[in-house]
């Protein structure tokens, strides 16, 4: 015992310590898996049967990823199964709930099945509108991020399963339309566990061509697991992270994958796609055609109408007889001339009247007006005894005394006087 114990504290305590010298024994190992295994919880997973077998109370199932190449081998109770209301068989749709188990002696890791349920159409479509709630609820499928497809795509991506009509449909009404129209084709699988990836990749790839200008992803009608691949979450948001316009064509009407919701352009069905991507050359020459006609009317319209102008200006009198301007303003020219004449007249008529008034009353108020009248004006001739110097006006007797040398200015000339004394006249 005591040799046991001595061994056990020389092993290593972790794989990472153990060496060529100093390994553990084969036993130790398993019981550490077993140990790290156990403590694994059970988990629910979903897959497809693709194979079963019955033995005895045990069945062996393998179960293979819905969207991968990945297959895990599994065991149940007979019994597990048998509480199935509906037997399952090789391609149902199943959860089950897995517990990893490791046999400590043969060193074999199991899958055991606790619980296994079959996934019906009502859970698929349940499980199909979650996603699609929880994406719309993230904006995957605004408007606003919708992408406008280009009017005339030169070349265009076709994702579509391998010689399917819905690979001619789209071909040949996108011939018929535009028969100058591009395709670059990738065939892929569009149902199956290999679907999701195939079309993810080929969608990557011609979204990474600058050559393509719109990318349709076509199938045919199928059943609702037939179209599954096309609400697997995965395609969805890379379809949303797409740089080029992406079509979605999946079945009929009445089918509504998640695909068609994250779409720049939902088409009912690939012919849909092929008459909504390309224009109808038909048309597009009838529109042309229109067009032209449409232009011609208007242009000929236009001439008309600016003849019709030209015509209405010229009859315009000043422009159909241009001179009668000329002799209208020379007329007025001559009106206002004579007024001006006139008025120049007039005004030199009137000032010659004033003047001669105001000539007249100069004369009446001069004094030899008042000399003619009988008025004299009397001067001193010389000097006298009086104060007085000679050329005054004598305008008082005491400027005069007796024997004053005088000289009389009347009307028709002037003499001598001599004064002889005089007397004050009394003021009034």
């Amino acid at each position: 015992m005591s040799e046991d114990v001595a061994a056990a504290t020389t092993l290593p305590a972790t794989a990472a310590e153990t060496s060529p010298d100093n390994p553990w024994p084969l036993q130790l190992l398993s019981q550490k898996l077993k140990m790290h295994i156990d403590r694994a919880p059970s988990a629910w997973i979903e897959g497809q049967v693709i194979e079963m077998n019955r033995r005895g109370t045990n069945a062996y199932l393998t179960l293979r990823d819905i969207d991968a190449e990945i297959s895990l081998p599994a065991s149940a109770w007979t019994k597990v199964l048998d509480r199935q209301e509906i037997p399952l068989e090789r391609g149902s749709r199943v959860v089950a709930l897995i517990k990893a188990e490791f046999w400590l002696k043969t060193g074999r890791l199991n899958m055991s099945v606790k619980d296994i349920r079959p996934v019906g159409l009502g859970d698929l479509l349940a499980r199909i509108e979650r996603l699609r709630h929880a994406l719309a609820a993230e904006g995957l499928f605004a408007d606003s991020r919708k992408k406008r497809l280009p009017l005339l795509p030169h070349r265009i991506g076709l994702i579509t399963g391998r010689d399917s009509d819905a690979k001619k449909d789209v071909l040949r009404n996108a011939a018929l339309r535009w028969p100058a129209v591009e395709f670059d084709i990738r065939e892929v699988a569009v149902q199956g566990n290999t679907a999701v990836a195939q079309v993810i990749a080929a969608l990557r790839a011609l979204d990474a061509d600058p050559a393509v200008d719109v990318i349709v992803i076509a199938r045919g009608g199928g059943s609702l697991e037939d179209l599954l691949p096309f609400s697997n979450e995965e395609l969805i948001r890379v379809v949303s992270a797409a740089a080029t316009p992406v079509v979605s064509a999946i079945g009929h009407e009445a089918d509504r994958p998640i695909l068609d919701d994250v779409a720049d352009l939902r088409a009912s069905t690939p012919t849909d796609a092929a008459k909504r991507i390309v224009p109808d050359v038909a048309e597009e020459l009838a529109r042309v055609r229109q067009a032209r006609d449409q232009l011609r009317r208007g242009v000929t319209r236009l001439v008309e109408r600016e003849v019709d102008r030209l015509a209405s200006l010229r009859s315009r009198p000043v422009l159909a007889s241009p001179e009668a301007m000329v002799t209208h303003r020379h007329d007025d020219v001559e009106r206002l001339k004579g007024r001006s004449q006139a008025a120049v007249t007039t005004a030199v008529v009137r000032a010659t009247d004033q003047l001669v008034h105001l000539k007249a009353q100069v004369r009446a108020l001069s004094p030899q007006k008042t000399l003619d009248r009988g008025y004299a004006v009397v001067q001193l001739a010389g000097s006298g005894p009086a104060a007085g110097v000679r050329g005054d006006v004598v305008r008082h007797p005491d400027q005069a005394p007796p024997g004053t040398p005088l000289a009389v200015r009347v009307a028709a000339g002037r003499f001598t006087a001599e004064s002889t004394g005089g007397q004050e006249t009394a003021e009034e």
